[in-house]
């Protein structure tokens, strides 16, 4: 049991070191793309749990830590399909919950649902092969050499910190939500230039969610209810012409065979 929660406190912090390595990354491709620095991220600190995350799950199921170590090839094809899980499944939570696109890749190639596409998947499965037999060994070496205490000490102080911080991000990025569920514009387009005036003259833990996803798009509840009611109607209409088109057939054969 001890050597588990040790394994656990471990996992942790090669967590939170990987989130602030893709939070990085994120600032820096963003400061390479607008010239200005932008606290990248749905949380307010200097991390990004989605790296973490991933990193970590590659590591559990093709890194040895349970089962046997995985080949290149496998720990390629883990890092592509765990990683873009994740990306994929943060993206529709942040949509399904917030009522807005952060991210969108629709105009990439080979994308889904603009959600994902093969670009970063290729990118997440060659940093999953370094970090799992470049970096793993030389982390975990040296984390080993650390006091167990000290390394729990620091695992309880990053569950704190992220969880704390998790509660203040949602507490905001809910603030935006009604103020997108509130605008009346007639699309999504319109919706996201008057969001966007008006985050700017908020407080500056909301105004740095307006600079953290510079294509946030907004999908505002009112207008997404109205697309499902618009498609439901547009199905019962072509539901009602199959229909007409099926007796108009039938009608059609029982005249041939009176002419027969």
């Amino acid at each position: 049991m001890n050597i588990l929660l040790n394994i656990l406190d471990e996992l942790i912090i090669l967590f939170f070191v990987f989130s602030i390595l893709g939070w990085i990354t994120e600032v820096t491709l963003k400061y390479i793309q607008f010239h200005r620095f932008i606290n990248r991220g749905f949380l307010i600190g200097p991390y990004c749990p989605i790296y973490g995350a991933g990193v970590v799950t590659v590591t559990v199921i093709v890194g040895g830590l349970v089962g046997r170590h995985g080949t290149i090839f496998e720990t390629f094809f883990a890092g592509m399909v765990i990683c873009g899980a994740l990306e994929y499944f943060t993206s529709w939570y942040m949509e399904k919950f917030f009522h807005a696109r952060w991210w969108d890749y629709s105009q990439k190639p080979m994308n889904l649902h603009g959600r994902i596409w093969m670009g970063n998947l290729i990118l997440f499965g060659l940093a999953s092969v370094i970090i799992v037999w470049w970096f793993d060994p030389a982390f975990f070496k040296v984390i080993e050499g650390i006091k167990s205490e000290y390394i729990k000490y620091m695992a309880v102080i990053i569950v704190i910190i992220v969880i704390s911080d998790n509660v203040v991000s949602h507490f905001m990025m809910n603030i935006v939500k009604k103020e997108i569920d509130n605008r009346k514009g007639d699309s999504t387009e319109e919706i996201t230039k008057e969001i966007r005036v008006l985050l700017k003259d908020k407080q500056m833990l909301i105004r740095r969610i307006n600079d953290a996803y510079p294509n946030l798009q907004a999908r505002p509840k009112r207008l997404k209810d109205e697309i499902k009611n618009i498609k439901k109607e547009y199905k019962k209409e072509i539901d009602e012409l199959k229909r007409i088109k099926a007796e108009y057939e039938k009608e059609i054969d029982e005249l041939k065979k009176q002419f027969k």
